[in-house]
């Protein structure tokens, strides 16, 4: 079997979130040479396979099985793979079982490595992510094998095949803000406390607002507004509240501490609360780590590509790598259709994908010049 081949059977398991549809037995079964450490929780499984070849560095490969619902407007069945034009169409085609076929192919033709290798897998990704990969790192770190370095093979490119790696990403912080006023009638706005004309004048300072000046590794944090509420939905009554719900992708000089403290300044003498929740932790993995250089070399090897470290997007389970302290970079095929009906990718990328995964296991340990 090559890469595309199991690329096809692993699209044709209807993994919709978080049931793994019997693919991850298939792939215990498929890298049979790999010791097999199953951690299930809440209704979640979750996977990890390894092999020691000597007493050298951990390396892992990481990603899901799991795939987002495939919705309408597809073409073709969503899980019965298709091959059109050098494209392959199925619902995880790019996201992410594309990475998942080409890091176990490159690691199932390893017949040498100088330390160990290991793949962990979930069927938890696209959901609340709860029970997935953060279980499965707690149990590693229990039983003293998390890796030092780790590959999540997620759709990163932009435009062409290896022309980005993730090497962080932002956090994300939800923020729940209610302005609180005194319901009163429209014709009579000097007898009623109308929120919206309480902040009217200062929304600019919120909406849409740099909480940070950015650094080299990620953009400046900005106040995202994503939706306001107030009132009846009818004219002659003014509000006695306004609700506004906004995201804060934040970079590691933004914490929610800050998020509070400009708030309060913002809105000095006005009645408000504020409630805020964080999902995910800004990480990054220095640009001179080992897993950075060497990913990048085998990636100009293949592609011929100058890669560019990206922080930029949304959440990945890398995110509980780097708070488990595992040097961890993503990289994969190109990100245009993902969750979108008639997702796919190219055979084309799928192949170098596997080639640069078995280029970077091949020259892992040698020494990589700044």
């Amino acid at each position: 079997m090559n890469v595309v081949d199991l690329l096809m059977k692993l699209l044709s398991f209807e993994s919709i979130t978080p049931d793994d549809a019997g693919s991850l037995s298939f792939i215990e079964q498929y890298l049979d040479g790999f010791e097999a450490v199953h951690v299930n929780e809440g209704g979640v499984k979750n996977l990890f396979l390894t092999k020691k070849f000597g007493d050298g560095p951990h390396l892992c490969f990481a990603g899901h099985v799991d795939v987002v619902p495939p919705g309408d407007g597809w073409e073709t069945n969503p899980f019965v793979p298709v091959i059109k034009e050098g494209n392959i169409y199925a619902r995880g085609a790019q996201d992410m079982k594309s990475g998942v076929a080409a890091f176990l192919q490159a690691l199932k033709e390893t017949e040498t490595f100088s330390g160990r290798l290991s793949v962990l897998l979930t069927s938890d990704e696209e959901g609340e992510a709860e029970f997935g990969t953060v279980i499965m790192l707690e149990h590693l770190k229990e039983t003293g094998l998390l890796p030092d370095y780790c590959i999540v093979a997620e759709p990163t490119c932009e435009h062409v095949f290896g022309d980005a790696i993730k090497i962080g990403r932002r956090g994300s912080i939800n923020g729940y803000l209610t302005i609180h006023g005194k319901q009163g009638h429209a014709a009579y706005p000097e007898k009623a406390v109308n929120p919206v004309h309480r902040i009217a004048h200062l929304f600019h300072e919120l909406a849409g607002v740099h909480l940070d000046a950015g650094c080299s590794d990620f953009a400046p944090s900005q106040m995202v507004i994503t939706d306001i509420r107030g009132g009846m939905q009818v004219t002659n009554v003014t509000p006695g509240s306004l609700q506004i719900m906004f995201n804060v992708r934040n970079s590691t000089k933004t914490a929610q501490k800050d998020i509070t403290l400009y708030i309060a300044n913002i809105l000095k003498g006005i009645d408000y609360d504020l409630k805020l929740t964080q999902g995910s932790y800004p990480f990054v993995t220095k640009r001179d780590s080992k897993i950075v250089k060497h990913l990048s070399r085998s990636i100009k090897k293949v592609t011929g590509v100058e890669t560019k470290l990206s922080t930029a997007g949304g959440t990945s389970d890398a995110r509980f790598m780097g708070a488990f302290g595992i040097d961890v970079v993503e990289f994969g095929v190109i990100n245009d259709t993902i969750h979108a009906p008639n997702e796919r990718t190219s055979i084309e990328e799928v192949e170098k994908l596997y080639t640069v995964f078995k280029d970077t296991v091949a020259h892992f340990t040698q020494r990589t010049e700044a």
